[in-house]
């Protein structure tokens, strides 16, 4: 658990400037994933704040120039898994698979204490480490997500690691509810039942809504939980803003099983101008006709 011991009115507030945050980047930037951030801030701040045992960051408190991709020169460039503090046997391990969600992650990092405020206004800058699509390099990312739904599987890999060598922390995954139409999401699945991965705990952002419209549209996922515990995980059903649901639902056993926690949120959470664009609200620009509005209300949150 981290240091600092946040009452459930202190997580809400985490949730609420990283939300609000967003909507700035969004105004000022002309555009951001601003959705994900309605759906998600909830869910990230009790992560950050109520559920990961995480150790001290050991990144950088600032934004730091992008330090060039992956080779075989260049292996000593700072990872975001800093960010999650050392390496150690009793200390979680928290991987984000929806690489477009930077934008929560590092708001979240921000309000935690993990990266100053400051580094927030390099976001998606050229030339610096705060992309709007993280990476392995990006703070908070342990690893490139590539094609969404690979995450799991690298996340799964590590946590039949840890069991292996008897370590005590759990591996956690944020995955997004449209990753799942992904079949090596359910490979993955499939093999942490195997292997009685009961060191995982999985977080799904369910909002209903992906690029093309809504989920139930596209492909759908449902019953998700019905589904899951077929492939053999532990299954929690919560509000995805309800912030005490999602503690209680992190500390349920499994003995055995991959634990997952359904989070049922909306994409328009905490600023309904948003409400009228479902259910396209992958990435949001706000035109000149709206931007008033949008002002009023992001001077009132």
């Amino acid at each position: 658990m981290p240091e600092k011991v946040y009452s459930k009115e202190e997580i809400q507030e985490v949730a609420t400037r990283v939300r609000k945050n967003i909507l700035r980047l969004t105004l000022e930037r002309g555009g951001c994933y601003l959705g994900q951030a309605c759906s998600s801030a909830e869910i990230f701040a009790s992560l950050y704040t109520g559920i990961l045992n995480l150790g001290p960051s050991l990144g950088s408190m600032d934004a730091i120039p992008f330090p060039g991709v992956p080779s075989p020169d260049n292996m000593d460039y700072p990872k975001g898994s800093l960010y999650h503090g050392a390496f150690q046997a009793d200390k979680d391990r928290f991987f984000v698979s929806p690489a477009h969600y930077a934008s929560v992650v590092y708001c979240t990092l921000a309000e935690t204490g993990r990266i100053s405020h400051q580094a927030i206004e390099k976001f998606n800058v050229d030339g610096w480490n705060m992309e709007m699509i993280g990476a392995e390099h990006s703070p908070g990312f342990e690893n490139t997500a590539g094609s969404l739904g690979q995450t799991i599987s690298i996340a799964c890999g590590t946590a039949h690691a840890r069991k292996l060598k008897q370590e005590t922390g759990r591996v956690f995954v944020l995955l997004s509810d449209g990753e799942i139409q992904e079949g090596q999401a359910w490979e993955a699945f499939q093999a942490a039942s195997f292997y009685k991965l009961d060191n995982v705990v999985v977080f799904i952002d369910v909002n209903g809504q992906q690029l093309e419209g809504y989920t139930k549209d596209v492909m759908d996922i449902e019953p998700l939980a019905a589904r899951l515990e077929a492939f053999g995980a532990k299954v929690m059903d919560v509000d995805g803003h309800d912030i005490q649901a999602m503690i209680d639902a992190s500390k349920v056993e499994h003995e055995g099983k991959p634990l997952v926690v359904l989070c049922r949120t909306s994409a328009a959470h905490g600023i309904p101008l948003l409400e009228k664009r479902k259910p396209f609200l992958h990435f949001v620009r706000v035109g000149n006709d709206e931007m008033d509005d949008f002002k009023k209300f992001y001077d009132q949150m």
